[in-house]
């Protein structure tokens, strides 16, 4: 059965995103009386734990979803963690480009996985 591979994927990358979010902007707000280089280092430590969860995300999904399944998962997966990331963290103003957005991931979802 694909679900429980499916749902193990999503999972993996749903925390390895969430690192990922924080290695790339929380430094925005964090670190930014550092130099860039400061910045630099410790986000690259941070994205260390996602590369522990994403390349057997990729591995486990690959089982059962072709390369561009995967990739419109990442991409979907994405926006779910960096909205809540962007509003709740990062205190940015909602705007309605975030639901037309995710109107277009769901879009591009539906065209991966019809059958």
């Amino acid at each position: 059965m694909k679900s429980p591979i499916v749902l193990k994927t999503i999972l993996l990358l749903a925390c390895s995103n969430t690192f990922m979010t924080f290695a790339w902007y929380a430094h925005l707000r964090n670190w930014s009386d550092r130099k860039w280089y400061i910045a630099a280092l410790l986000s690259w430590g941070i994205a260390l734990f996602e590369y522990l969860l994403q390349v057997p995300a990729n591995r486990i999904g690959y089982t059962t979803l072709n390369l561009s399944q995967l990739k419109i998962l990442q991409e979907v997966i994405t926006l779910s963690v960096f909205l809540p990331f962007a509003l709740l963290y990062m205190r940015q103003a909602f705007t309605w480009n975030y639901l037309w957005a995710g109107l277009c991931l769901v879009g591009a979802v539906f065209f991966m996985f019809r059958s």
